[in-house]
């Protein structure tokens, strides 16, 4: 049995009505969920996706106004890349990153892809990936004036920087089944690992960096609080609980997420892993066309709406 790929990754923005303006109106994503962190309901919790909120294609971000920016360094998820359909896909997001003032290193070749470096307002590192024409398995959002062709289809991989391979490897491989695909040299002498699970590519690759003389990063706005992976069904998920647990890891316990069901644990430190069903569903409350406009919150919740609502500012977008 195989995870299949990236579910989710939830990040963190100190500015949210910008992050939301980002997120939808430069990368053309929709705003599919607008609801509250479950464990500080003081707090949104924004999730952007493809028109249907499909796994695998989730950005998702805790609202946390008064945090400090992340300090960058080892022990982290350090990069998220999105995937793309072809080089014409990569040129059109290099002049419209341009056109919206977003600095990046044009079109590069990383790791055997043409990929595009670049950062949201926050210094959120993201990229996007040439996916070679691989199918997507999700439903492009047509209502963002991105053309179809060249709309970001989910994500490609995240970047673990790790201050010892020899802790992490381990996790990946024998616990989660990962295999190690690829070992690529990158310009200044350290290396890349890819691992991959499944039949690989889009979605189903993690890149891992050994940086051991970083120092220990430091969560803020601008950083990835979690990366998540995909299980089809409770009966897996509780398959990947019972060997996460075998092997000495600790774990939190099933988690009903209303939208989809979580367990949580640490292969370090600073990086925290999920792992999440493919279902319920964002349409588990609300209709599809109407995904993301009011705040959704789950049932165990709703008994407070007016007190967790009168917390909440409202979020100003410019757009």
């Amino acid at each position: 049995m195989n995870l299949n790929g990236i579910h989710h990754v939830t990040a963190v923005t100190a500015q949210i009505g910008a992050n939301a303006d980002f997120y939808t109106g430069v990368l053309g994503l929709r705003l599919v969920k607008k609801s509250v962190n479950q464990d500080d309901t003081s707090a949104y919790h924004l999730f952007y996706a493809d028109k249907v909120g499909s796994p695998g294609t989730d950005m998702t971000f805790f609202d946390w106004p008064y945090v400090g920016p992340d300090q960058r360094g080892t022990d982290s998820i350090a990069t998220t890349a999105f995937r793309v359909d072809g080089r014409a896909a990569l040129d059109y997001w290099a002049d419209r990153l341009a056109e919206h003032g977003v600095d990046h290193h044009g079109v590069e070749s990383f790791a055997g892809r043409e990929v595009i470096r670049f950062e949201d307002p926050e210094g959120q590192r993201l990229m996007l990936v040439d996916d070679g024409g691989v199918p997507f398995e999700g439903e492009i959002w047509d209502e963002a004036g991105i053309p179809v062709d060249y709309a970001i289809r989910g994500f490609y991989a995240v970047m673990l920087s790790v201050p010892a391979l020899g802790r992490v490897e381990p996790i990946l491989t024998q616990v989660l089944d990962y295999r190690k695909a690829q070992r690529v040299s990158l310009p200044g002498g350290a290396d890349l690992l890819i691992y991959e699970t499944g039949e690989g590519g889009p979605g189903r690759e993690l890149w891992v960096i050994e940086e051991p003389d970083l120092p220990a990063a430091r969560l803020g706005a601008g950083g990835v609080h979690h990366v998540a992976f995909r299980t089809a069904d409770d009966e897996e998920q509780l398959y990947w609980l019972n060997r996460i647990r075998n092997a000495g890891l600790r774990s939190s316990r099933v988690i009903d997420r209303f939208y989809f069901h979580s367990i949580y644990f640490r292969i370090s430190p600073g990086i925290l892993f999920e792992i999440a069903t493919d279902g319920p569903g964002f349409t588990a409350d609300e209709d599809l066309g109407a995904l993301g406009e009011k705040l959704a919150l789950p049932p165990f919740l709703e008994s407070q709406r007016e007190q967790i609502e009168a917390g909440l500012k409202p979020i100003v977008m410019a757009g």
